[in-house]
């Protein structure tokens, strides 16, 4: 290869590998995730901040690795099959402040690899084939993060230098094999910060030395699925005596093996730390009633997960602010065990298989917030005065997805702070005949989508003068309630009325919703939206209307939407492509920006199952064709536009005419250049390419086919070679019957030059293949397919294989007779 050829090789290189990195921020965030690269690309600007490189092919990384990029500060390297990194390899990247190293096999790191990374924050080494934390950084003194999980490490012992780390608050251990921890591993970690996120989950842990965290501070410590069994657990929690730590983390993974618990003080261990939230993952179920929240009762934040707890279970919390009970197998909220905690301000009981009732909640001044979703709960007596009787400060309210929810006559009495109350996928029984929010004068969110209400009162939202977001989705109306149940929601800039069979709606419905942002009435049988325009929705910033009924809108509709409009989705309706919906069409194309899917938006001129989609409709031949209309009807008056219009309906047919007439005054001896002109949909290409030419032309011995894609000339119009190549420069015609065949018009127009030819000629012989099944009716919109079919012998298509063959013989004899003959 010479000098040449190797330059241009490499610029060619060069330039495709440029153009493989996305820019995601122009100059500043670039992503070459997966492009095979083996070296930084240079259409990589030297302002770069973020560079996402993962998934490449680096090997070693040195110096001459990376180009000057003096602003870089996050580079991700994740599985580059990085085995080695030398010394001063990041020499031209010294102001990184995170670098991820996830996933690559290294096997050697030079001591001074790491020199230059002095801005360094945050250092992923995450599945790397670590097996010690006695790394080289002694000049990473602004490391914050650390991040070695699933390597081999069997000590977490930190090197000594970095206890001068101020700023380090966060060590990921998890998935290694520590397996034993002692007072000398955990030295430079007590005189650290106090700060400190500790994360050892998924580790064998066997064996902790007393007073290995004596005294030590830390934000957090996660230790779940890190002792090897409930015995090992139990002496580990005790061996944690004397730790300080704000949020403590245990139990087991859902991925984890169950285990058997046999014992009901396996958590007496938490007595001697001092934690203000604990968060309990379990999935296992204690041989003996247990108190779990004996050890816990100072804390501020209690999380139960996956532990059943027992009815009656004792709650003796002092200090609880914030109590979490998910997926505990209760059959009955435990009212009684949470009553007449003072301190309570946030509970969370979710998620549990089947609640078959309820005790009320007596005496929590403080509390604010209630979730009791996802519980499958069925409450046939009144809520929910009676169950929330002692919780006057209630602000949140979540008892979506449930089974069933009673309202009683006195609705929501004594829980006027209420602020959000969501009921969305529970069935509500009384919410459309009652007022029962009237009381509500604070509420801001409501969420009863697909709760099964039938709106019949229009006084269901009465009183909820401070609402901001109202979603009722997926229920009903009766009559025309929509008209008058949104009066006086002046507060509202939220309402979602998706999927509720709505068919019309009065323009006064949304008369008083003059701070309304957004309105979301997908999924309904909408036909007009006149009310759009006579409504004062001067806020609206964005309409839903798609999957209705619409075919058109109005000039004055359009003129008269908001001017701030930023999001229109009409994507999913049978829009009206007509040169009579040119205004629609034109303000579509124009406003594609505002428009949510303006792909999506599907004219049905043609079809109900067209794909043409609205934003290629040509408005110009709709203005033009007006024009020479009225200029007609001006000039000619009633005779002159009776001929227009013949002429302008057979126009077609006119020029097929002249074509055909041409075609036949040309040279009479003129030899054939094909044995076959094939007539066909470019959507029954594959099966032409892949099995008529096969056997035909790739044949023995070969047949010459006349393929429009293939053989038309270029820059000549399709009539002219349609005449020239393939009527004239053909022996016989091979006409390809299909759907697509009978939908398409040049198909159909080339058929009929055929036939005209035919009759013209008679020795010009026209062979049918049927491809698939067709309509009878659906044939006779080819103008003689149906007679010539009944009159001529036909070849059909068959995959069978003895069919096949037969077909393919049959074909080539038919083709071959006479094929030394000249073309007229």
């Amino acid at each position: 290869m010479n000098f040449f050829t190797l330059s241009a090789f490499m610029v060619f290189f060069s330039i495709g590998a440029e153009e493989t990195c996305t820019k995601i921020t122009e100059n500043l965030h670039y992503s070459c995730m997966g492009r095979n690269l083996s070296y930084i690309p240079l259409s990589i600007p030297s302002s770069v901040q973020k560079l996402d490189f993962s998934f490449n092919v680096l090997k070693f990384l040195q110096k001459t690795v990376f180009p000057v990029l003096s602003f870089l500060q996050l580079l991700d390297l994740s599985r580059c099959y990085i085995k080695g990194i030398e010394n001063d390899a990041f020499y031209n990247v010294q102001n990184l402040t995170t670098l991820i190293l996830t996933g690559n096999p290294i096997t050697h790191i030079g001591p001074g690899c790491f020199n230059f990374l002095r801005n360094i924050q945050r250092l992923m080494l995450v599945d790397v084939g670590l097996t010690s934390l006695q790394l080289h950084m002694n000049n990473l003194t602004k490391l914050q993060e650390l991040k070695v999980g699933t390597n081999n490490i069997q000590f977490m012992t930190l090197p000594s230098f970095m206890s001068t780390f101020k700023d380090f608050s966060l060590l990921d251990l998890h998935a290694n094999n520590i397996s034993i921890i002692k007072k000398n591993h955990t030295i430079v970690l007590r005189e650290m910060s106090r700060n400190i996120t500790l994360i050892l989950s998924r580790n064998p842990l066997l064996h902790i030395e007393p007073g290995a965290f004596k005294e030590m501070y830390l934000r957090e410590l996660d230790i779940r699925s890190s002792f090897v069994s409930v015995a090992v657990q139990k002496v580990g929690l005790e061996a944690l005596c004397g730790l300080y730590v704000k949020r403590l983390i245990f139990g087991k993974f859902w991925d984890d093996y169950r285990i058997y618990l046999p014992d009901t003080d396996f958590l007496d261990g938490l007595c001697s730390i001092y934690f203000q939230e604990v968060y309990y993952f379990m999935k296992d179920t204690p041989n003996q009633q247990v108190n779990i929240f004996r050890c816990m009762i100072n804390a501020t934040n209690v999380s139960v997960t996956g532990v059943l707890i027992p009815n009656g279970a004792v709650m003796p919390f002092h200090e609880i602010k914030e109590l979490n009970l998910i997926s505990s197998r209760l059959d009955i909220l435990p009212g009684k065990q949470i009553s007449h905690l003072h301190t309570l301000e946030k509970l969370v009981i979710t998620h549990n298989i089947k609640v078959l009732g309820a005790e009320s909640l007596v005496d929590i001044p403080k509390l604010q917030y209630i979730d009791l979703s996802s519980n499958q709960m069925t409450w046939y007596f009144g809520c929910c005065p009676n169950l929330l009787n002692g919780t006057p400060q209630i602000r949140y309210l979540n008892l979506s997805l449930n089974s069933h929810v009673s309202l009683s006559e006195r609705g929501f009495e004594g829980l006027d702070s209420l602020e959000i109350l969501d009921f969305h996928h529970t069935r509500v029984a009384g919410m459309g005949y009652h007022s029962y929010l009237s009381n509500l004068k604070y509420l801001r969110y409501l969420d009863v989508s697909y709760s099964s209400i039938t709106f019949c009162n229009i006084y269901c939202f009465y009183g909820l003068s401070s609402l901001n977001v109202l979603k009722i989705a997926g229920n009903n109306f009766q009559s025309d309630v929509s008209r008058y149940i949104f009066n006086n929601l002046t507060s509202l800039e939220h309402l979602d009325m998706s999927f509720c069979r709505i068919v019309e709606l009065h323009p006064s419905s949304f008369k008083d919703l003059q701070r309304l942002q957004l309105l979301n009435l997908s999924g309904n049988k909408l036909m007009i939206l006149d009310f759009l325009a006579y409504s004062n929705l001067n806020k609206l910033t964005s309409v839903y209307v798609a999957k209705n009924s619409i075919t058109s809108i109005p000039l004055n509709v359009l003129q008269k939407l908001p001017t701030n409009l930023s999001v229109f989705d009409l994507s999913s309706n049978p829009i009206d492509c007509s040169c009579s919906q040119t205004d629609l069409i034109l303000w579509i194309i124009e406003n594609q920006k505002v428009l949510k899917e303006p792909n999506d938006i599907i004219c049905t001129m043609l079809s109900p199952n067209s794909d043409f989609r609205a934003i290629d409709f040509d408005i110009d031949s709709c203005v033009h064709n007006k024009r020479i209309t009225i200029i007609l009807l001006l000039c000619f008056l009633t005779v002159i536009v009776i001929l227009s219009i013949i002429v302008y309906r057979f126009q077609f047919y006119l020029k097929y005419c002249c074509i055909l007439l041409r075609g036949y005054r040309s040279a009479r001896q003129q030899e054939c250049s094909y044995d076959a002109f094939v007539i066909f949909s470019s959507y029954d290409e594959v099966w032409v390419m892949n099995e008529l030419v096969e056997n035909l032309q790739n044949g023995f011995p070969p047949i010459q086919l006349c393929l429009h894609m293939r053989d038309f000339q270029a820059g000549k119009s399709i009539a002219s070679n349609i005449i020239d190549e393939g009527i004239m420069g053909s022996h016989k015609f091979i006409v390809v019957v299909s759907q697509h065949f009978i939908d398409s018009a040049w198909c159909r127009f080339e058929f009929e030059l055929a036939q005209s030819w035919f009759v013209m000629e008679r020795n010009a012989n026209i062979i049918i293949i049927i491809l698939e099944d067709v309509e009878e009716k659906k044939l006779k919109k080819v103008i003689d397919l149906h007679k010539h079919l009944k009159k001529n012998t036909y070849l059909k298509w068959s995959r069978e294989t003895l069919s096949s063959m037969r077909f393919w013989i049959r074909l080539r004899k038919a083709v071959i007779a006479g094929k030394q003959k000249y073309c007229i």
